[in-house]
């Protein structure tokens, strides 16, 4: 169990991914997560609102599975397989979000945007919604997400998808370093 508690090396997690995908290129499948969201919403209904949404979403809904696994995978790592201590991170990095007003004892999520207190500032709510929309833009505007692109695009060697990549990290490291102090 041991094993199963301590983060794994980069070199299984690739491994792992790369099996994956090699399993959904046999078979003929994309993965990514966005795609999810486009065949929910038709199984819901809304082809009636708009043209995107009319497709057969029976030929997609098998990577709702990808979604399900991440929610359960989510939340048996959370509850069941971590002792609870963060990872440790640098003093630089305790400072510099010291400065901008987000507190050492932090989780995974910061409280500071995530938490039932949080979520009554206005300020929180409209960073929540104006960063929703700008990512399903994004991912709307790209033809995708930063998992299909990064993980399916590469490795079908699709030059798309690499500017696409390229284009997250430049946008990336925009938002850390110009819009985030802003912001905060």
């Amino acid at each position: 169990m041991e094993f199963f508690l301590q983060p794994w090396s980069w070199l299984l997690s690739g491994f792992l991914i790369a099996l994956i995908m090699f399993f959904l290129l046999i078979m003929g499948k994309t993965f990514g997560m966005s795609s999810n969201l486009r065949t929910f919403c038709a199984i819901c209904g809304g082809g009636k609102f708009s043209q995107l949404f009319n497709f057969n979403w029976r030929e997609q809904s098998w990577n709702l599975l990808v979604v399900l696994g991440a929610i359960l995978g989510g939340f048996v790592a959370k509850n069941f397989m971590t002792d609870g201590t963060m990872p440790q991170i640098s003093n630089a990095t305790k400072e510099g979000l010291k400065e901008i007003g987000f507190s050492e004892d932090n989780d995974y999520l910061p409280k500071e945007l995530f938490s039932a207190e949080a979520l009554q500032e206005p300020k929180t709510i409209i960073i929540l919604i104006v960063g929703g929309l700008l990512i399903g833009f994004g991912t709307r505007y790209a033809g995708g997400c930063t998992s299909g692109h990064a993980i399916t695009g590469l490795s079908n060697l699709q030059r798309p998808s690499l500017l696409a990549v390229i284009g997250f990290f430049i946008g990336g490291l925009i938002m850390v370093h110009l819009l985030f102090p802003l912001i905060f």
